[in-house]
């Protein structure tokens, strides 16, 4: 078996489990798939995020506080001009966000952790990305979580741009489960802000003297994957503890439930909070148990693969596979695994409907087409 057959058999995989590099070759029909899988830049340090540009070229972050731009030749440039990021266990440089209006603004978004004295909290910024694609310009920070929260832990960090132009925002706990639940703090929350940085009078929390205005959404642990559906519904993929990972649909003004209700229990076999209800807080569409560790999101809407339109893809830190999930009643029905997805961080679909990812652990940014 060739190498290409080896990865192919690798991603298709059976309702019944995954398959393995041991895998016959006739397993490559066995749902009338064919995938190839390409390596469209390596040699990373932790990468974290992917995002698109105009004419084929492409953004990369490292978590260690560089920016990469990468033409459509494979050249690539580490950008100049990004601000101070105080790179800590998982915190540093976290996603990009091209926005739908680039071509005219030419401004990037990105999440990063702020220094902020001897604290560091999930910021977002905007810039300007030069002509000659090697420097940020025009730098402005956006948003920060209100200081007070240290230590390298959930610093979520997943963006957003809302089909209004409306930015969304995912911020973790910080290791302060109970934080989640304080609307006088920004940890675990989901963050909604207008492109200037200013609060969207619609935000549910706007005008209370016992919230914060930009608070969309509240009880949230570590939120790693966040995107939006063909509806422009806004879905996060967020982590548990041992056991709970969760698939959320976000509403306004939601509570879900952390740490007060979960599906999992604490690291050290004790039960979480209440238990797995409670009025006023909602459930998640699914969860994980055990934990797979979810990262990076998409909603798959491209024309290369009709039958996977409306299904979602999540990365798995911690079993290394790519989840697709669907279904009336929302399930993992598919692994995609192979050498390659190691550690999957982040997922993309491209311009051209390919599925992207980012395999943390070997460092490389990989395509996966028909």
């Amino acid at each position: 078996m060739t190498r290409k057959s080896l990865l192919t058999a690798a991603l298709i995989a059976t309702l019944c489990g995954t398959l393995d590099l041991s895998s016959p070759a006739h397993a490559l029909d066995a749902r009338g798939q064919t995938l190839q899988v390409d390596a469209m830049a390596e040699g990373f340090e932790t990468p974290w995020s992917v995002a698109f540009l105009p004419g084929g070229a492409f953004l990369v972050t490292e978590r260690e506080g560089r920016l990469w731009h990468i033409s459509p030749d494979g050249r690539r440039n580490q950008l100049r001009g990004l601000p101070d990021i105080r790179v800590a266990g998982q915190g540093g440089l976290l996603d990009v966000l091209v926005p739908r209006d680039f071509a005219q603004s030419n401004e990037i978004i990105f999440s990063y952790a702020k220094p902020q004295g001897r604290f560091e909290g999930t910021a977002l910024a905007i810039a300007r990305l030069s002509a000659d694609r090697t420097q940020l310009e025009n730098v402005r920070l956006l948003f920060e979580m209100k200081p007070g929260s240290s230590g390298g832990r959930h610093f979520g960090g997943r963006v957003v741009e809302a089909r209004d132009g409306t930015l969304f925002l995912t911020t973790g706990d910080r290791g302060d489960d109970d934080s989640a639940q304080d609307l006088l703090r920004h940890n675990g929350k989901v963050i909604r802000i207008n492109r200037d940085g200013s609060v969207p009078a619609d935000n549910p929390f706007v005008g209370r003297s016992d919230a914060l205005p930009e608070i969309w959404s509240y009880g949230h642990r570590n939120p790693q994957g966040a995107t939006l559906d063909a509806e422009g519904r806004l879905w996060l993929a967020e982590h548990g503890a041992r056991g709970g990972d969760e698939v959320n649909l976000v509403q306004r003004g939601a509570n879900y439930g952390w740490p007060v209700i979960s599906y999992g229990r604490h690291y050290s076999g004790q039960r979480i909070g209440e238990g797995t209800e409670r009025p006023g807080m909602e459930q998640p569409r699914m969860y994980w148990d055990p934990s797979m560790a979810p990262s990076g999101m998409a909603f798959y809407t491209g024309d290369l693969w009709p039958a996977w339109r409306g299904q979602a893809f999540v990365g798995s830190l911690k079993f290394d596979y790519i989840a697709r999930i669907g279904g009336r009643d929302l399930a993992e029905v598919e692994q995609l695994k192979s050498s390659e997805t190691d550690r999957v961080r982040d997922i993309r679909q491209a311009p051209d409907g390919s599925i992207w990812f980012i395999s943390e652990g070997r460092g490389t940014v990989y395509r996966i087409a028909p």
